[in-house]
């Protein structure tokens, strides 16, 4: 188990470090059709790191799969209990650097559309040092939207979030409405999403 623990780690640790290092150095390649551009630069088309024959995940027109986790806090969550909301579903650790990058421009979102827009960042927990280190991370950075724990790795593993960041974008009618983005987001390409998303 320990072994494990330590593989899935080194794994999602070397991806994410080879996106970090992808949108540093990023030119102009073109993008599958259910991946946006990982630079934060919306203007541009662009392609996501994942491994060949990764399955693609939940797809656009899908309806996002119910779950239920426990928040940092200590709340339950059920993405069920979000509908009728529009919904960023996002995937994340505290040691990934992309999420490092992304998650200030989360929380610029969050505190201006907050009341259109559930961002929910569930975090990636069996890769992490302990649920604590996340608790302590979250507080030290002033970040306020809604963190479930995938203790288990099954949300995760339901929606391919191989490579995180990725963030599907639900509408209120609990189907996945726009693809994926894999890599990312800057407050502008969220704002652009919050406008595609009914």
């Amino acid at each position: 188990m320990v072994k494990r623990l330590g593989i899935s780690i080194l794994v999602l640790g070397l991806v994410g470090y080879a996106i970090y290092s992808f949108t540093d150095n990023a030119n102009e390649e073109t993008s599958g059709p259910n991946e946006y551009n990982v630079s934060g630069d919306t203007s541009q088309e662009g392609t996501g790191i994942m491994p060949p024959n990764t399955p693609k995940g939940i797809q656009e027109g899908e309806h996002a799969p119910d779950f239920k986790l426990e928040t940092v806090e200590g709340d339950t969550l059920r993405l069920s209990d979000l509908q009728g909301k529009k919904v960023f579903l996002n995937f994340w650790a505290t040691w990934c650097p992309p999420c490092k990058k992304e998650m200030p421009e989360m929380q610029k979102f969050h505190e201006k559309f907050g009341d259109e827009v559930e961002i929910v960042a569930v975090n990636a927990t069996t890769t992490e040092t302990s649920t604590e280190d996340v608790r302590k991370y979250l507080e030290q950075e002033g970040y306020t939207f809604q963190v479930p724990l995938d203790k288990e790795n099954k949300v995760s593993s339901d929606y391919q979030a191989i490579t995180i960041p990725t963030t599907y974008f639900i509408g209120t009618d609990g189907v996945v409405q726009q693809p994926r983005q894999v890599g990312p987001m800057s407050y502008d390409f969220m704002v652009k999403m919050k406008e595609k998303l009914e």
